[in-house]
């Protein structure tokens, strides 16, 4: 649903939006539209966004937006993240208010999950 003046968006860059697809599919269970080859999009998946071509990637070291996902159970995510091909940027730690990690997807865009 659009939302007057809310956040309704968000894009990532990616060196290879196969790869890219082919992670957050196995990992979060998402589907994807493509939009010609440099393009893919997704929706219903919390906010609605999409990938594009680029060789650049997002982290916090480059002061980069920060996406973080809930997880039910911490361990689980972190190990499909680890089946699928990501990467563990930072272990496991506590937080006020839970426990999360850092990951990055197969472009080295950096991303959390976290829970109680």
């Amino acid at each position: 649903m659009n939302v007057h003046e809310k956040m309704n968006y968000v894009e990532f860059p990616a060196k290879n939006i196969e790869a890219t697809k082919t992670f957050f599919t196995e990992v979060f269970g998402w589907n994807f539209v493509d939009y010609g080859p440099d393009y893919t999009a997704f929706s219903n998946e919390g906010l609605d966004g999409g990938f594009f071509k680029s060789d650049l990637s997002a982290s916090t070291d480059k002061g980069s937006a920060f996406i973080v996902f809930y997880s039910e159970n911490l361990e689980k995510t972190q190990s499909k993240i680890e089946q699928a091909g990501g990467s563990i940027i930072k272990p496991v730690f506590s937080f006020p208010g839970g426990r999360r990690f850092h990951f990055g997807d197969p472009n080295g865009n950096e991303y959390a999950v976290w829970s109680e």
